[in-house]
């Protein structure tokens, strides 16, 4: 996989990704993360990952000249509890469901982690969804992160989404 800055003209195949996460959790009954519909037709999801690419963290790895993940880096989005000291927030991740097991979401976060030691920071954080089986929060846990703050999302008909952010000192 080659890592490279993402632009606007990457934004659809981020999206087709999050799209292809979000059938693999419903096809399993884990609708409780993201819900059922498509992230690409929503159009705050939409302008959420155009921003990353404008600011200028947004990352792809590329296979085959396919995207096969992306990785957003930059400032902790608001529903976070803020960060004691300087820091990079891993602000997405998400790899290809056919090359699962491939080790692309490590490779993703080690570039987080190379960004990170550039801009003389040694705090990477990153947030997820705490709920169902907690399979995701294991997922950081083996990736060398450290579990820090709870936190609820409040949703509008619905119950909180729970959260979790992770810590990895460099």
């Amino acid at each position: 996989m080659t890592i490279r800055r993402a632009g606007r003209d990457d934004v659809p195949a981020v999206l087709a990704l999050l799209d292809e996460a979000t059938e693999w959790l419903v096809a399993r009954g884990r609708t409780d993360q993201w819900g059922t519909a498509p992230h690409s037709t929503s159009l705050r999801r939409v302008e959420q990952i155009t921003g990353f690419a404008d600011d200028g963290g947004l990352w792809v790895g590329t296979a085959d000249h396919r995207v096969v993940g992306a990785l957003a880096v930059g400032a902790a989005l608001d529903y976070v509890p803020p960060a004691t000291e300087p820091e990079l927030y891993v602000r997405l991740l998400v790899t290809d469901r056919a090359s699962a097991g491939q080790n692309l979401g490590g490779t993703l976060l080690d570039h987080a982690r190379g960004l990170a030691r550039e801009a003389g920071v040694r705090l990477l954080r990153v947030d997820c969804f705490a709920g169902g089986d907690g399979a995701l929060v294991r997922y950081y846990e083996q990736q060398g992160f450290t579990r820090d703050t709870a936190f609820a999302v409040p949703r509008v008909n619905d119950v909180d989404w729970p959260g979790q952010v992770l810590v990895q000192r460099l």
